[in-house]
């Protein structure tokens, strides 16, 4: 099992480039043999290519449903983004705080439905929803 405090940055590289490529069967089966993965997703839904962070979205809801046991894992990696200056980070944590549906990060999305962007406050009211479901 990886490390999740020391991942490898080639590692990281070449999980957003499967990702930029479609290779999403490829990357749920490397999650769920490694749960030390879910450290990176804040990271990955950080990347800059839009096929990337969409692709983040379709694992999370892949393994949500594959892996449900250990999707909780990438929530710590995600809070910190709840406070990341670019709005549409905010919004992408939200999304997949949401469909992790940990309760524990209801305290932390509440706080952003007096975000300034308006966005990120749909966002959040939506992945609390998700997450009282």
């Amino acid at each position: 099992m990886i490390n999740p405090n020391i991942i490898d940055p080639d590692l990281r590289s070449m999980i957003a480039d499967y990702m930029e490529k479609g290779f999403l069967e490829n990357i749920i089966d490397m999650y769920k043999h490694d749960s030390g993965l879910y450290a990176l997703i804040g990271e990955l839904i950080q990347d800059e290519r839009m096929r990337v962070r969409i692709g983040v979205t379709a694992l999370m809801e892949e393994l949500k449903i594959h892996d449900k046991g250990n999707a909780s894992k990438a929530v710590s990696n995600l809070l910190p983004l709840l406070s990341h200056d670019d709005p549409v980070v905010r919004g992408d944590a939200s999304n997949l705080l949401g469909i992790i549906r940990d309760k524990s990060a209801m305290p932390f999305l509440e706080k952003l439905l007096t975000d300034v962007n308006p966005n990120v406050r749909i966002i959040a009211k939506e992945a609390i929803e998700e997450i009282k479901r």
